[in-house]
């Protein structure tokens, strides 16, 4: 009987909705027997979601980061990693720090727009890592847009008073942090960087080069066909193939375990894992 991975998803520790314990409890319920919890530049939540899995649930310890490559933000999750290695958690602290800097701009910016106490109402959230998510919980649940869609456009999207770019470290820092942490780097969701399929490869390229390990290849909402000529690319460069939900909440479109097979000849990364 073949086991069933999600290896991305996120908690409210960053900017997913659920507790670990709910997150690893409805987990559980979908049949999910491999999970991997990646918070955004947070590790805060394995220790409660392990505690909460007890022996009905693999845990992986994961994350992810977010880095720049060529003048764009990359997500690259860390699965198998030692959370409590120094340079990780040095690394992780100080992008928290900017993420933190990056709301109180935001904050002081939608004060112009009429929007009062943002960054006040977005701490109030809880979380450890704050991101645009929490901003646009905020202005949906105070009436300034009525869904995401709308508070992108009009407050916080690129070319908005609100918007705020991240200052986030380099792809090569990500995957060396990553690495020395013991994990194996992966390039999460490839296909929503709208990158050039030339740029994509050369992207795919370098990441191997510098030591990734290997690419999403099953995940929310892809284009078709992707999945398939990644996983070539794949194989070409001895990548392995991950699998993830990006799991934040309940929605209709994604569903932690709702993944779809890896394409045919792809080494999954999870034969990687070694009891990471």
């Amino acid at each position: 009987m073949s086991l069933r991975y999600d290896l991305h998803c996120h908690s409210l520790i960053s900017d997913g909705f659920l507790s670990p314990e709910a997150l690893v409890a409805r987990a559980v319920e979908k049949g999910v027997d491999v999970l991997a919890l990646t918070d955004h530049d947070c590790t805060a939540g394995l220790g409660r979601a392990r505690a909460a899995a007890g022996e009905g649930l693999r845990l992986v310890n994961g994350v992810e980061i977010s880095a720049r490559w060529a003048e764009r933000e990359l997500h690259i999750v860390g699965l198998g990693i030692d959370p409590e290695q120094a340079d990780l958690a040095q690394g992780l602290a100080a992008q928290r720090g900017r993420r933190r800097e990056r709301a109180e701009e935001m904050g002081r910016r939608l004060l112009k727009l009429g929007v009062a106490d943002a960054y006040e109402g977005v701490v109030a959230y809880g979380a450890e890592s704050l991101g645009r998510g929490h901003f646009v919980q905020f202005l949906v649940a105070q009436g300034h847009a009525k869904d995401n869609a709308q508070v992108f456009k009009r407050f916080i999207g690129k070319g908005c008073t609100g918007y705020v770019p991240g200052q986030w470290m380099s792809l090569e820092q990500a995957v060396s942090l990553i690495r020395g942490a013991g994990g194996l780097p992966v390039l999460a969701h490839p296909g929503r960087y709208k990158f050039s399929n030339g740029k994509l490869k050369a992207l795919i390229g370098e990441f191997a080069e510098l030591g990734g390990a290997g690419v999403e290849l099953a995940y929310p909402n892809q284009q078709a066909g992707e999945a398939e000529r990644l996983g070539r690319v794949c194989q070409e460069l001895k990548l392995a193939g991950s699998a993830g939900s990006d799991f934040h909440g309940p929605m209709p479109w994604t569903e932690l375990g709702r993944v779809r097979p890896l394409p045919a000849g792809v080494e999954p990364v999870w034969e990687r894992l070694n009891g990471r």
